[in-house]
């Protein structure tokens, strides 16, 4: 088996973290056993002092199904559109008649919105069995709600 996780290049990595922990439905990452938090635990494998100060940077799916995410901090800005990025399955499915997808798909854009995201557009074409919503993380990388 494979095992793997999603690195996030980012500003600021707890922000994200706490917003993908939410939208997401995953939990922040604990430090290991043993340390009251990540700056003690990496402090005690070496990393120095002006490379701390993240607090959280990584998330888990608390169920262990779904990879780590972590939050690497990078001094660049985000500059072009993203060639990878997550879709958050909302809508249940096509077993669930479209209009009722639509509003579960619309009520998750709404709560995300309140977490700090933004709307892009509207993804829908007449006569197709779709609907999503394009938004914006806190730091302008895209995702959709389907």
């Amino acid at each position: 088996m494979v095992r793997f996780q999603i690195t996030v290049d980012c500003a600021d990595p707890e922000r994200m973290a706490r917003f993908w922990a939410e939208a997401l439905h995953y939990s922040l990452e604990p430090a290991p056993e043993g340390f009251d938090d990540w700056n003690a635990y990496w402090r005690s494998v070496g990393v120095p002092e002006d490379e701390l100060g993240c607090g959280f940077d990584s998330i888990i799916d608390p169920e262990g199904h779904g990879p780590r995410i972590w939050f690497q901090i990078v001094p660049e800005p985000k500059t072009i559109k993203n060639r990878l990025h997550f879709d958050v399955n909302a809508s249940g499915g096509r077993s669930v008649p479209m209009s009722d997808r639509r509003q579960r798909i619309d009520d998750e854009a709404a709560r995300l919105t309140a977490l700090g995201a933004s709307v892009i557009r509207i993804l829908e074409t007449e006569g197709l069995d779709h609907y999503a919503i394009a938004m914006r993380d806190p730091e302008g990388n895209e995702f959709d709600v389907a």
